[in-house]
C-alpha cells in the first residue's frame, strides 16, 4: 500500500473518530393522542434503545445522521432521521401511523370443477408480500453481500480497500446490527402472532402497551428465538416466566422512581 493511500485512510480514521464524538442526548415525544406508552425508539445506528412513557416522552442518545426507529403493537414501524437541526435542537416530536389490520373482500368463483389441481390452475395469485407491506421492517439490501473479515482485507501480499474502508467507516458494523435487530424483530413477530397479546397479560402481567418491549428484551438476553424457531416451547415459556419476573421488577422500579 503507497504511503498517500494509507495517510488518506488514516484521515478519513480520525476524522470518523471525531464524528463519533458528536453525540449526546435528546429528548423526544410522541404526539399521537392515545396509546403512546411503551413505544420502542431503537437507534439503529448505534444501537441504543428506550421506550416511552405513559406521556410519550422518551430520550435516547444520537448523532447527526442517526435513523431511529419507533415501533409497537399498535402503529406502523416508523423510521426518522437525526438531522443537524434536531440534533442541535435537542429535541424530536414524531406522529405515528396507526397499524390496520383489514381483510381484503373476499369472492367465491362460482365455475369450480371440483378438481383441485385443475381449479388451482384457474386461481389468480397476486404479487408476493413483502416486510412493508405487514408492518415489519425487514432487510432489503442485497442478500449476497458478505462481511469481508479484516484478515481478509488486508493480507501481506494484497489489501482489499473496498472493505477496508467499510471495516474503518464502520459500515460493516451498522449492517450486522440492522440484521441482528431485523432478525430479532422478525422473531418477536411470529411470537407475538403465535401466543397473542392477551397470552402475555394475563399469564405473565405484563401490560399490553409494554408486550412488544418484553419480547424485545427476552431475544436479547437469552436463546429464545432459536428454542422457538425449533418448536421447543417449553423451553420457551421457562424464559418466558423467568425473564417477567425481572421485567415486572424493573419497570417497577422505574415507576417509582
Amino acid at each position: 500500500m503507497s504511503k498517500r493511500i494509507f495517510y488518506s485512510l488514516l484521515i478519513c480514521f480520525f476524522a470518523l473518530l471525531q464524528l463519533s464524538a458528536q453525540q449526546k442526548s435528546i429528548q423526544g415525544k410522541i404526539t399521537n393522542e392515545a396509546d403512546i406508552e411503551g413505544i420502542h425508539v431503537l437507534n439503529i445506528a448505534s444501537r441504543f434503545n428506550t421506550i416511552t412513557n405513559e406521556n410519550g416522552h422518551f430520550s435516547i442518545n444520537v448523532k447527526p445522521s442517526d435513523t431511529l426507529l419507533f415501533s409497537s403493537i399498535k402503529y406502523m414501524p416508523e423510521k426518522v432521521v437525526v438531522t443537524e437541526a434536531i440534533f442541535e435542537k435537542g429535541v424530536i416530536t414524531v406522529k405515528l401511523s396507526e397499524l390496520l389490520n383489514e381483510l381484503d373482500e373476499v369472492f367465491l368463483q362460482p365455475n369450480l370443477s371440483g378438481n383441485i389441481a385443475a381449479d388451482l390452475k384457474k386461481i389468480k395469485t397476486e404479487k408476493p408480500i413483502n416486510f412493508d407491506d405487514v408492518g415489519i421492517p425487514g432487510f432489503k439490501g442485497k442478500p449476497e453481500e458478505k462481511i469481508v473479515p479484516l484478515y481478509f482485507a488486508v493480507t501481506p501480499l494484497s489489501v482489499n480497500l473496498e472493505a477496508l474502508y467499510k471495516h474503518i467507516s464502520g459500515y460493516y458494523k451498522t449492517l450486522k446490527t440492522r440484521r441482528k435487530w431485523e432478525y430479532e424483530n422478525n422473531a418477536v413477530a411470529q411470537m407475538l402472532n403465535y401466543y397473542t397479546v392477551p397470552f402475555f397479560t394475563t399469564t405473565y402481567g405484563i401490560s399490553e402497551n409494554r408486550v412488544y418491549d418484553f419480547l424485545l428484551f427476552c431475544t436479547e438476553t437469552t436463546s429464545i428465538e432459536s428454542d422457538f424457531k425449533n418448536e421447543h416451547y417449553g423451553k420457551v415459556l421457562l424464559v418466558l416466566d423467568e425473564k417477567a419476573k425481572i421485567y415486572n421488577e424493573r419497570i417497577a422500579g422505574e415507576n417509582k422512581e
